[in-house]
C-alpha cells in the first residue's frame, strides 16, 4: 500500500493566534481552520500533510531539516521571520522539493519592512493576500508545480527557473 506524499505546512510566530490577532488583517479564522483547509485540499489532490506551527526560529528550521527527503513540498507561512531570517532561507534552499512562499495578507500592500521576502529566492512561488483561500491556492500550487516537473505525488529537486 502505498503512502500519500507529505506537504510541511509550516507556520511561523504569532500564527497561533490566528483569528484572534489583527482579524480585520488576517481574518477570523484560527490556525486550526487553516490547518484543515489545507488537510482537505490536500487530501482531494492525494496527498497528506504534516503541519507544523512555532513562534521559535531554531525549531522551524529544524523542522525544514527533518522534512528532507520526507516530504515533497513544505508550504511555509513563516510570518514575520519572512522578513529578516536568513537561516530560516538557508534552510529552505537545502530542501529538495518544492517551496511554496504563503501570507494570508498582501505584505506589498502594507508597511515597507513587509516588502521584502528573504525566502522569496528560495520559492519556487508566493500566494498572498487572499486571506483563508491561500492555504488551498497553495497546495494547488505544489500540485502545479510536481505535474509540470513530471514528479507526479513524488516530489522533484526544485528551482533552477525549469517554467
Amino acid at each position: 500500500m502505498m503512502t500519500a506524499p507529505v506537504i510541511l505546512l509550516l507556520s511561523g510566530p504569532n500564527l497561533n493566534l490566528s483569528g484572534v490577532r489583527e482579524p480585520e488583517v488576517y481574518g477570523h479564522e484560527t490556525l486550526t481552520d487553516h490547518v484543515a483547509t489545507t488537510t482537505r485540499r490536500a487530501a482531494e489532490l492525494g496527498f497528506a500533510v504534516a503541519h507544523y506551527q512555532s513562534n521559535h526560529e531554531g525549531e522551524l528550521i529544524d523542522r525544514i531539516h527533518a522534512a528532507r527527503g520526507v516530504a515533497c513540498a513544505i508550504v511555509a507561512n513563516v510570518g514575520a521571520l519572512t522578513h529578516t531570517s536568513w537561516a530560516i532561507h538557508d534552510a529552505l534552499a537545502a530542501f529538495d522539493g518544492v517551496v511554496v512562499e504563503l501570507h494570508l495578507s498582501n505584505p506589498a500592500a502594507r508597511e515597507p519592512f513587509r516588502h521584502t521576502s528573504v525566502i522569496a529566492g528560495v520559492s519556487d512561488g508566493l500566494i498572498a493576500g487572499f486571506g483563508a483561500t491561500g492555504y488551498a491556492l497553495a497546495v494547488d500550487a505544489v500540485a502545479a508545480v510536481l505535474e509540470r516537473r513530471g514528479a507526479g505525488r513524488r516530489g522533484a529537486r526544485r528551482r533552477g527557473n525549469d517554467a
